[in-house]
């Protein structure tokens, strides 16, 4: 949860101001088939405002900056609803209208430009808001608490702003790390593809939680069995669903392992099958996995390491769901605290947070396999990326 503010680079500079290093441009040509908003979430400071923002060319690779697409504090995770109208952001803060909590904040998008514009603001219901989904209706925001080890649920209105909370958990306890682990962290939130079932990975308590989730109520309540433990002292952070439901993976932070879980989409209940290690064998040094994300295809994986500054990529067998390690390549810069995978499959989004730069990889759909593309995008203090697919114009 450390926060980074380095000094600028030139580029950095630029990036600031609408630029990237692939080159600015004052108007913003209309969609083409396969065009996308990039929209990238920070820690905000001196070196940046908010949410930031390119449109990117997928037939060609060619990326654009719009700049800062959306003013707010230290947005670390975004999420677009599935209805393509309205940006979700969590501001990562401990205090919000002088209360003990973080807050989200509500944008509508505008496509034609990839400017956001300000709905409103709800608190999160606990301090440091780290995480949120949000359901395939686009009816609810969920919403993952670290510092406050809770999880809200906050209904979308019609315009897209949100209401008052509909739900609200907090959990107690605590595992075997010191200073990690003497209390809750609630990491992430993420929904089962049927969203009858909410995942929570709290890091804190070393347990995948399992709450049963009404959309249409906004209601979370403890599932039987309750949790999913993990390994003590392992740290779970995100949690990632196959396409096809059967398979979970969870990424853990302090031990630097990847968990894969049977999924019974019935009971929402996950049963641990195999541990595979995120970094190189016989690797020494300090680091902590953060990101973990499953291609379009659901062939491969991909998990970051923060310090070995890398991430690794497993093929995904179509039988089972078992992992086997491809490759490993370098992040291109520092902490790789996310990425994402843009929806043609063919590139990777690296956010290296302490770096200030997104680095942009080429995506072999066959392979699963990263190289390089060169392309890289100046960013301060960068936390997390997300695509939004632009409809092509009528012909």
């Amino acid at each position: 949860m450390k926060q980074f503010n380095l000094p600028l680079t030139f580029l950095s500079l630029l990036s600031l101001f609408g630029a990237s290093v692939l080159g600015a441009v004052d108007a913003q040509p209309a969609p083409a088939a396969g065009d996308c908003l990039v929209y990238a979430g920070t820690y905000t400071g001196p070196q940046s405002k908010g949410i930031y923002a390119w449109r990117m060319d997928t037939a060609t690779a060619t990326v654009t900056s719009i700049g800062l697409a959306g003013e707010t504090t230290s947005p670390s995770y975004i999420e677009i609803a599935p209805n393509h109208k309205f940006l979700f952001a969590v501001n990562e803060v401990d205090t919000f209208q002088g209360k003990p909590a973080g807050s989200v904040t509500a944008f509508s998008i505008d496509a034609a430009t990839g400017k956001l514009t300000l709905l409103n603001q709800q608190s999160s219901g606990g301090r440091g808001p780290c995480y949120l989904t949000v359901d395939s209706q686009s009816k609810n925001v969920l919403v993952a608490n670290y510092n406050g080890g809770s999880i809200e649920c906050l209904p979308i209105q019609s315009d897209g702003s949100l209401g008052v909370p509909t739900a609200f958990i907090q959990h107690a306890g605590k595992s075997i790390v010191a200073g990690r682990q003497d209390v809750p962290h609630a990491h992430c939130i993420v929904l089962d593809p049927a969203g009858k079932f909410a995942f929570v990975c709290d890091l804190g308590l070393d347990k995948v939680m399992s709450y049963r989730f009404d959309a249409s109520q906004g209601t979370l309540t403890a599932n039987q069995p309750a949790f999913t433990a993990a390994k003590p002292g392992a740290g779970p952070r995100h949690l990632v669903f196959a396409p096809d439901g059967r398979q979970a993976y969870v990424i853990n932070e302090i031990n630097s392992t990847i968990v894969r879980y049977s999924c019974d989409a019935a009971a929402g209940v996950l049963t641990e099958s195999q541990t595979v290690s995120s970094l190189p064998q016989g690797f020494t040094g300090n680091s902590t996995a953060a990101e973990i994300a499953v291609h379009p295809s659901g062939k491969f994986l991909y998990g970051s390491n923060r310090g070995d500054d890398s991430i690794s990529v497993f093929g995904v067998d179509a039988a089972n769901g078992s992992l086997a390690f491809l490759q490993r390549v370098p992040a291109g810069g520092k902490t790789p605290r996310n990425f994402a995978i843009d929806p043609s499959g063919k590139f990777l989004f690296a956010a290296n947070q302490a770096s200030n730069n997104i680095v942009i990889f080429n995506l072999d759909p066959a392979t699963g396999k990263l190289a390089p593309s060169g392309k890289v995008l100046q960013a301060a203090s960068p936390v997390c990326v997300k695509f939004l697919p632009l409809p092509a114009p009528p012909k």
